[in-house]
């Protein structure tokens, strides 16, 4: 039975640099960082208390093939690459924290029918949309 999500990959273009970026400016904490072989590294970020869901920083390569890691690397130097979201209890406040941390955003906090919501963007290009949720039904979204 599966019991949880434990694990997301973030593609990334330097993993010590956006090592760098999750720690510093968002709190996150290495779980681990291990060179397994010339090509791989692997290298995981959690919040301190969350470490049931790692965010694995990894390059677009091997063991993927050329032609996919190249597809990746295009769409994160567009600057539109999925990401993930993560909760706050001030959207207002967090954002200008992050912000004053040199986070680069792309859309200021904003009133949405399930709370209020601003998206980031993190070193590598990566979307993280920042959450302060509300209850809501769905006849909110009507």
């Amino acid at each position: 039975m599966i019991k949880n999500v434990s694990l997301v990959t973030v593609y990334v273009n330097d993993i010590d640099e956006a090592k760098a970026f999750y720690t510093d400016k968002l709190g996150f904490v290495v779980g681990e960082d291990i060179t397994l072989s010339p090509d791989f590294r692997w290298c995981t970020v959690h919040q301190a208390d969350h470490p049931e869901l790692e965010l694995a920083l990894m390059l677009p390569g091997p063991p993927m093939d050329e032609e996919s890691a190249e597809s990746i690397r295009r769409i994160m130097a567009k600057g539109s690459m999925h990401g993930f979201g993560v909760n706050t209890d001030d959207c207002h406040k967090t954002f200008a924290e992050l912000v004053a941390k040199g986070v680069e955003y792309i859309q200021e906090p904003s009133d949405r029918p399930y709370g209020v919501e601003a998206v980031l963007r993190d070193n590598s290009g990566n979307w993280l949309v920042l959450v302060e949720q509300k209850p809501y039904t769905h006849a909110d979204f009507q």
